[in-house]
């Protein structure tokens, strides 16, 4: 297997599968429907928990985080707008709580590995697949830290730019900027996998 076949790889694997909000889900939530509720948690939990993992947050302070935003989006459940992205908003009161959590013990934990899972015995390969992840993770971290923001949200959480933008308070052209600009420096960086 080329090295450009398994960039093609690692990008699918980064696809997540999420589709947009359903509003007869945002419904019942705001209704207060605990079956609906504990869907939603079920869908957006492990996303949402590996989003922290990614900003530096430890492993328990990642799953308080989770566990505070899905209670607080519990509890303004009768506020939920339908017209709004009610997974925008989970992910930005997390972001919120983890920015509190950093400026508040003025600590950042820089361990984030990129899991790198072949099963294969042909040594070649392994050396291949770990440094095209390597080189992957290192084109993306050294983005400015607000592309790389974007690009996080818009490429893995496979947030919508209209989600995005509304997430970060910023507009969509700003989003399709960055996200175009991360796609520039991603084909730069990683030419000579291809």
């Amino acid at each position: 297997m080329t090295a450009s076949a398994l960039y093609l790889l690692f990008l699918l694997a980064l696809k997540s599968g999420l589709e947009p909000d359903d509003p007869a889900l945002l419904a019942a939530i705001r209704n207060g429907d605990h079956a609906a509720f504990r869907k939603f948690f079920d869908k957006h939990h492990s996303y949402l928990y590996h989003f922290l993992l990614k900003k530096g947050v430890g492993e328990q302070q990642a799953e308080d985080l989770v566990q505070q935003a899905f209670v607080m989006i519990w509890e303004k459940r009768a506020d939920i707008d339908p017209d709004k992205s009610l997974r925008s908003y989970l992910f930005r009161i997390a972001y919120t709580r983890m920015l509190n959590v950093f400026r508040d013990t003025k600590k950042f934990d820089e361990d984030s590995d990129l899991s790198k899972e072949e099963s294969t015995s042909d040594t070649t390969e392994l050396i291949e697949a770990k440094e095209l992840g390597t080189a992957i993770e290192q084109a993306i971290s050294s983005m400015p830290e607000k592309r790389q923001t974007v690009f996080r949200l818009c490429f893995i959480q496979e947030f919508t730019y209209k989600e995005a933008a509304e997430f970060l308070d910023v507009s969509v052209k700003t989003i399709e900027n960055h996200m175009g600009l991360a796609l520039k420096d991603l084909r730069a960086k990683l030419d000579k996998y291809r």
